[in-house]
């Protein structure tokens, strides 16, 4: 019933926005941080029962935002990363991470101006990560560790780390959301300071469990959150079509571990041979052919690796990138970006058969997990054919983009270097949206 709703309010809204003469648009890319007071209510139950102080509650939130106003309207989206806190058992480590995608429709309750104030509604999907793993666990060589991986365990729910189509659930937000502009010395963009309060929940009950033990409240609670973008309003820019657009791609990452591989054979598990292909998401401005934004996207390889045992190869990238827009005739756009930014890499064996809590709290050692991290760096071509749809709103822009990606680190796992694996050609179609 609350689906129907939005889907009435959106073409009602939708309607309304076509019968207005007077247009005003805004796009908006962010950065927002914040926390919230949700715990880990069932499993806090169970500790207890057997004498053991809880988990302490909470979890702090750090994440990207794209926004478009048209006239009062508001639509966005909104990726989330969110850590809750770590706390110790023995010699394990209790530790437990979520991510979140949201679609977000509101509405603006001030006119276009330097001030905004948005009542907004968020929809979304995302993935949990419940782990118990071993505080000293470092490894030096990757072998010993495929023959005895067990370091405690790995719960996950929607894994995204199997790929980001794997992400799902019902996930919800009611909020408001304040914001206000400040100049940029010699820019016709303007920086917006926001801060976003509400109470984010997941509506059906128990679709978080795992093993035994309901995570709903790792999904839900209520937040305050702050940050800072760069929007661009139209009643400031000089050129008409400058604006920042959000895309959505498929790419193709055409590398596979072959020395990661080679160990595996080595100690009788199955290689990862698949090239990984992922899904992303792109923020990109224009504006007087100086091109910038950021991206983020997951490549995922994984697979069985012996009857025991599935195992993952999973890496996200974020890259902060600048360029130049080269050609621009009618609707066709060339041009070249460079970027710098962010990558890890994570590999996880986990073992098929695990028990049901309290059980697995007691003998938790059967999954192994190694990670790593470092800085990476890229070139990319980008050409794009926008679209008009609707000459008063946005385009739908068509897109390719041609890079080559260079690890600016070691990434070691388990002392074997895959900067190798993390470097090469990539290829990237998107589809998105432009005011």
């Amino acid at each position: 019933m609350r689906i129907l709703f939005i889907q009435i309010l959106v073409m009602l809204s939708f309607q309304y926005l076509q019968a207005q003469s007077d247009h005003t648009k805004r796009s908006t890319l962010y950065f927002i941080a914040g926390s919230s007071g949700a715990n880990v209510r069932e499993f806090n139950e169970m500790l207890q029962n057997k004498g053991v102080s809880p988990l302490r509650s909470g979890y702090s939130s750090t994440g990207m935002g794209y926004q478009y106003r048209f006239n009062d309207f508001i639509l966005g989206f909104e990726l989330y990363h969110n850590n809750g806190p770590k706390s110790l058992f023995r010699e394990y480590e209790i530790d437990h991470r979520t991510t979140r995608f949201y679609m977000n429709i509101g509405y603006s309750l001030t006119e276009e101006g330097r001030f905004h104030l948005v009542h907004y509604m968020s929809m979304g999907g995302g993935y949990l990560n419940f782990q118990m793993l071993k505080d000293e666990r470092r490894i030096d060589e990757l072998g010993p560790f495929l023959q005895n991986p067990s370091q405690g365990f790995v719960l996950r729910k929607k894994d995204i780390q199997k790929g980001t189509h794997k992400m799902g659930g019902f996930l919800t937000e009611i909020g408001f959301q304040l914001g206000y502009d400040f100049d940029l010395p010699g820019m016709e963009e303007t920086l917006e300071l926001m801060a976003k309060f509400g109470y984010a929940f997941s509506p059906f009950e128990d679709s978080w469990s795992i093993n035994g033990i309901n995570f709903d409240n790792l999904q839900s609670g209520a937040f305050f959150r702050m940050g800072a973008g760069i929007s661009m309003p139209d009643r400031s820019l000089f050129f008409p079509d400058a604006a920042l657009g959000v895309h959505f791609f498929y790419g193709m990452n055409f590398r596979t571990p072959t020395r990661f591989n080679e160990l595996l054979e080595a100690n009788g598990m199955q290689p990862l041979s698949r090239i990984p292909g992922n899904l992303g998401i792109k923020v990109i401005g224009e504006n007087r052919r100086r091109m910038y934004g950021v991206d983020v996207f997951n490549i995922a390889n994984t697979g069985p690796a012996n009857e025991q045992y599935d195992q993952t190869l999973n890496s996200l990238r974020l890259y902060f990138n600048y360029g130049y827009l080269l050609f621009k005739r009618k609707n066709v756009e060339l041009g070249g970006l460079g970027g710098l930014g962010y990558g890890n890499i994570r590999y996880t064996l986990e073992h098929k058969v695990k028990p049901d809590f309290p059980l697995l709290f007691e003998e938790p050692d059967f999954d192994g997990y190694l990670s790593n991290r470092g800085i990476m760096a890229k070139p990319e071509i980008y050409l794009a054919y926008a679209m008009p749809l609707n000459t008063k709103m946005f385009n739908l822009v068509y897109s390719a983009h041609f890079g080559y990606e260079l690890p600016l680190s070691r990434y070691r796992l388990g002392g074997l270097t895959m900067a190798n694996y993390m470097s090469g050609p990539y290829l990237q179609f998107g589809l998105g949206i432009r005011p």
